[in-house]
């Protein structure tokens, strides 16, 4: 989301009486206090034509990953990262977890809780301690730490059972943290780690003189209350203010780098293809049909969707099936007293199981549970837990379904509108999956041969006929999101046009019709003269709706203002996910943003004055408010009579 100008605290206003419808130079970069600011080259560096440096964040529900790139260089990707606390070893990502730990009282004395804010004082005057953060790798097995606090970010979005408000609350509340504080922490040790990578490969002078632009990817489903959020976390761990900083959505990043690596070889305008993008706590769907290929361009074919499925959950279903075979008092004994027994076991559940679990190849499993006594009952044997492969697909199952669900939804909406759909790809961690790969290619393609028909074409779009649909899993799947970032930062939008997540409008106050409006709800304007009915709804954006960047949505506005009352206005932007949105604002809708729009800069000349029957003079002013729907956000702008005057904030609630 790249909101035009600054999001701040307004000055206090009071709101004009009536809403009426209308109906109808670059710098150069370096990095000062955690910020990418314009910077003077040290002295003994010679000038240098400007280069750039683009870094693409993947910050995700278990693991984040980071890419960068320069202008100037042959593209390449990062090979794996060596990680704080990783023993030395290679990965492309990083756990998304980290702790607080306070530091010991002193002299005896009790520590105080400590404040997020960096030069908090105690009540008694003294400078609160800070408490040593640590993230990523740098934990044993058994110790406690903050797991899934992207999840948190979207209240709109349900928690899966094994994450707990509560103890995630209680582990915050020991540090007088808030979540948003634990993901700028986060993104903030993720950012010192790249900016310290990149110095080390590239060096100090030119850092000092290269611009540094951020990425960052966010869940397509995502209210944009929750975009905000991440911008705002991103802009307080030192990675650029929000208007730098640039957001894109998971599966289209995951597009961008896909389609571009198979091209041009396999892809044709009309093409439709369908992005699953399945991580560790969700998985995210976007399907996009090839409009150009030189260079290239798509659009969204179908609206966005997901869900909590991601391969998180095969972990606690793993879990449940240890307990269920060794018991729970044994299993219980295991977790505390050899921790790292279970933590063997559970990785390679993960490493090898869900990535390499194929039902044709692997009759059993032999799952690690070292010291664990032989129990022939339990399949316990010389320190291993046999897993038929029927038991592993049990455990994969309700999960596997759910991803079906949501890839044959976007499939069966692309076929409704008579698309063709040429394939599915297979991103993320749990995109590395091969049963999951297997369980899709056998969805889509076991189909027995169609019957004879003179139209083939029609038969197909009225489903008469099934279309196979070649299943596609890149060789990069687990980190094709943040390399599709960066491409995003070199190469620009892709993406010509978007469908709408949501129905998107605004109320306003209108002329009492006593044919359509309840009598209880007229109010007397005592500037109109004459009965008023506020509240009502107009939807200037349907779900579904193909929206460009280009082409921003408009939504006229008719404001009285007496004289020396405040310039600055608020109007709510509303959503609805409902079929047939309402007329008139009801509980179930949702308040996006409140939009403060300051008229100040408008010239008078542009005001009408107006004067009622008794006498009493006010101003009135017809503007507009332009929106446009981009990759992971909204853009807001104010325009009289076409053109360009003051400032809109967002404040997203």
């Amino acid at each position: 989301m790249n909101v035009d100008l600054p999001i701040r605290e307004p000055p206090t206003t009071t709101p004009p009486e009536e809403a009426i419808n209308g109906n109808g130079a670059e710098a150069n970069g370096a990095e000062t206090n955690g910020e990418v600011t314009a910077a003077t080259p040290p002295k003994g560096v010679a000038a240098v034509a400007q280069d750039k440096l683009i870094v693409g964040v993947d910050f995700g529900t278990t693991y984040s990953g980071r890419a960068f790139h320069t202008l100037r260089e042959k593209f390449w990707f990062d090979k794996p990262t060596r990680w704080p606390g990783g023993n030395g070893i290679t990965s492309d990502k990083v756990p998304t977890e980290i702790s607080y730990e306070l530091p010991p009282a002193q002299n005896g004395a009790a520590t105080s809780p400590v404040s997020s804010e960096p030069d908090a004082t105690t009540p008694n005057g003294s400078i609160a301690p800070q408490p040593n953060i640590r993230w990523g790798f740098q934990f044993k097995p058994e110790e406690s730490r903050l797991r899934c606090i992207k999840l948190f970010l979207d209240r709109n979005q349900k928690l899966p059972h094994f994450v707990s408000p509560l103890d995630t609350a209680a582990q915050l509340r020991k540090c007088d943290k808030t979540v948003m504080d634990a993901v700028s922490d986060y993104l903030t040790q993720l950012y010192k780690h790249t900016m310290d990578t990149m110095t080390r490969r590239y060096g100090e002078s030119f850092m000092a003189i290269t611009k540094v632009e951020f990425v960052l990817t966010v869940p397509a489903v995502w209210s944009d209350a929750a975009k905000n959020a991440t911008l705002q976390a991103a802009e307080r761990a030192g990675m650029g203010n929000r208007h730098e900083l640039k957001l894109i959505s998971e599966p289209e990043a995951a597009a961008v780098y896909t389609l571009k690596a198979i091209q041009p070889a396999t892809l044709k305008v009309g093409d439709n293809f369908v992005v699953c993008d399945a991580g560790g706590g969700t998985v995210d769907l976007i399907a996009y049909r090839i409009t150009q290929l030189h260079p290239l361009r798509v659009e969204e074919s179908a609206v966005g969707t997901g869900g909590l499925c991601g391969s998180a959950f095969l972990n606690y279903r793993f879990e449940d099936h240890v307990k269920s075979r060794i018991g729970q008092e044994r299993y219980n004994h295991m977790r505390e007293k050899k921790p790292k027994t279970w933590m063997m076991g559970l990785r390679y559940f993960e490493e090898f199981v869900k990535r390499n679990f194929n039902e044709e190849e692997h009759q059993e499993v032999n799952v690690p549970f070292p010291g664990l006594a032989d129990d022939e009952e339990a399949g316990l044997d010389s320190g291993f837990l046999i897993m038929s492969a029927e038991q592993v697909k049990t455990i994969f199952e309700p999960v596997i379904k759910d991803v079906l669900d949501l890839v044959e939804g976007q499939v069966n909406g692309i076929r409704q509108k008579g698309g063709v759909v040429s394939g599915i790809i297979l991103v993320g961690g749990f995109g590395q999956s091969n049963h999951l790969y297997n369980r899709l290619k056998q969805h889509f393609n076991s189909a027995p041969p169609p019957p004879y028909s003179e139209h083939p074409a029609q038969a197909l779009v009225n489903g008469t006929v099934s279309q196979t649909i070649e299943v596609m899993q890149p060789l990069y799947a687990w980190t094709a999101v943040v390399r599709g970032a960066v491409l995003r930062g070199v190469e620009g939008n892709i993406v010509l046009n978007r469908k709408s997540r949501w129905h998107y409008g605004t109320s306003y106050a209108t002329v009492y019709d006593e044919t359509k409006h309840p009598i209880t709800d007229r109010y007397w304007s005592p500037l109109w003269e004459r009965w008023m009915v506020s509240d009502r709804m107009q939807w200037h954006i349907a779900k579904g709706a193909t929206v460009s960047p280009d082409t921003p949505i408009s939504f006229h506005y008719t404001r009285n203002f007496r004289p020396s009352q405040s310039l600055v206005v608020e109007d709510d932007l509303i959503a609805s996910d409902a079929a047939d949105p309402p007329d008139a604002f009801s509980p179930g809708l949702i308040n996006v943003c409140t939009l403060r729009t300051d008229l100040s800069a408008v010239p008078k000349s542009l005001f009408t004055r107006l004067t009622t029957t008794k006498g009493v003079e006010f101003d009135n002013l017809d503007f507009e408010l332009h929106m446009r729907i981009e990759s992971a956000g909204l853009v807001f702008e104010l325009r009289v009579d076409g053109v360009r005057y003051g400032s809109v904030q967002a404040e997203f609630h």
